[in-house]
């Protein structure tokens, strides 16, 4: 089935294009709702709570950009609700000095699991921000929206999540060698 024929099928509601759809992408949809959950019951907890939401609202894609993207915005703003129903404290900080960067090469000699690993180790407030900044696109203003705080504390969470990663990604190697 072609992803038109799908999108029609789930407009449809013909269970056999929703039931081809969910197996299309809900393995690269289950990596975006590991990227924030706190472990696996939580990822897919959101992975089928975002796909409910999917066919719900699939009247709504416009064919405007990339369908698999659309799918991606609604599991992490799925799980961007998760975390605001589950009240996640951030330390807010005016002070937002901190500029660590993580070695490409250090990153370079681990798999995307190792990395995915780690990123799921994070605390809580940096992982949200790391996901939201680093791998989904979103700006730090778009962030400090979303989660409620000020675009300083968006920023700080985002240079404390690279240096504890840094940090990991260190430790590994020295392990590693």
């Amino acid at each position: 089935m072609s992803e038109t024929d799908l999108i029609k099928g789930c407009l449809n509601e013909d269970r056999v294009a929703q039931k081809e759809l969910y197996k299309t992408y809900a393995s690269k949809m289950m990596v975006v709702c590991m990227r924030y959950a706190k472990d696996t019951m939580e990822a897919e907890d959101i992975l089928q709570e975002g796909f409910i939401k999917v066919f719900d609202n699939i009247k709504y894609f416009k064919n405007m950009g990339s369908f698999e993207g659309w799918i991606r915005k609604i599991m992490a703003n799925t799980a961007l609700n998760r975390i605001r129903k589950n009240t996640i404290y951030f330390e807010e900080i005016n002070d937002i000095s901190i500029d660590v960067s993580v070695n490409d090469h250090l990153i370079e000699k681990f798999s995307e699991k190792d990395i995915l690993s780690l990123i799921c180790s994070m605390p809580q407030g940096y992982k949200q921000v790391f996901n939201m900044f680093a791998i989904e696109g979103f700006s730090h203003k778009e962030i400090s929206e979303q989660l409620g705080f000020e675009e300083a504390t968006s920023r700080s969470q985002f240079a404390k999540a690279k240096k504890y990663l840094q940090q990991k990604l260190t430790v590994l190697e020295k392990i590693n060698l």
